[in-house]
């Protein structure tokens, strides 16, 4: 892990490759997001991950185009709402999403959450699919889903791909969900490990609610990091694509100064707390 860089990229399962560092704009209002992305950009971040629901991926769009930067070299992530799970409004959203952006394509697009039932799940997931295969997003996935949402879709990819062939019903590239050390979730990482599936680590530094806590505070005078420094760390060496969010300046550049120390096998399983502290919402959980 110690060889990891801000340029550093993983392949996904789509065969596309995803930057291991992502910029993370979750409430980032509209009218600082140009700005704060270009920031971002300036500071060698090359991934931006947005949401429909976000209501800021036309500023955070601008701000890649201002950046100077060959689109080719950015990668742009946008999520279908929660609240429009179904196969009509995804659709209707993908193509607003270009209109609004700009962008000929979206590098990633993933199903926000894991509502809506089944059925409206599964025609989601369609959605995306064949926007991938009218060129419109190059790899798509999913957010907040549990083991059993995994389960569910990887059955109905199957028992398509057998009806139409291989590559008809998608490949899952991405699984976004709350990681950190009180929230290590391995019964879904293994789910993904198995697969190829990368995880990606929203909430990576817990809202900042941790800086004070005892696990932290001696490995951040040990390697003279800040506590948002060393969980970013963990992040990165459990493979994950950690996306810590901010909108100030000298913190963006904080967050992304993580390359020039390693954490100790030692110092990981110091933070092997086996708790489950959710610092957001978690949909992982949800049955319907």
């Amino acid at each position: 892990m110690a060889n990891l860089t801000i340029k550093s990229k993983y392949r996904m399962p789509s065969g596309y490759e995803i930057p291991v560092l992502g910029y993370g704009v979750y409430q980032t209002p509209a009218e600082v997001a140009s700005e704060v992305v270009q920031h971002a950009l300036e500071v060698g971040y090359r991934h931006v991950d947005s949401a429909v629901a976000y209501r800021n991926e036309t500023p955070s769009a601008d701000g890649m185009k201002k950046s100077g930067i060959s689109r080719e070299d950015l990668f742009f992530t946008t999520k279908i709402p929660p609240k429009d799970m179904r196969y009509e409004t995804a659709k209707e959203h993908i193509e607003n999403t270009l209109k609004i952006t700009g962008f000929d394509f979206v590098d990633l697009y993933l199903l926000h959450s894991p509502y809506g039932g089944k059925e409206n799940r599964i025609g989601a997931w369609k959605a995306l699919v064949e926007g991938v295969e009218t060129g419109k997003i190059r790899s798509i996935g999913v957010s907040n889903y549990g083991v059993h949402h995994l389960d569910e879709l990887e059955a109905w990819i199957k028992q398509r791909e057998e009806e139409e062939g291989k590559g008809k019903a998608g490949v899952i590239s991405i699984n976004q969900i709350e990681l950190h050390p009180w929230l290590a979730r391995k019964d879904i990482v293994e789910w993904c490990k198995k697969r190829g599936v990368l995880c990606e680590a929203y909430c990576p530094i817990v809202r900042a609610s941790k800086n004070e806590d005892p696990l932290l505070l001696p490995l951040a005078k040990k390697y003279n990091k800040t506590p948002s420094q060393i969980l970013i760390r963990w992040s990165l060496q459990m493979g994950f694509i950690p996306l810590p969010k901010s909108v100030t300046k000298s913190r963006i550049e904080e967050n992304a100064n993580v390359y020039d120390f390693s954490l100790t096998e030692e110092d990981m399983k110091s933070l092997d707390t086996g708790v489950y502290e959710p610092c957001a919402w978690d949909p992982t959980v949800s049955h319907d």
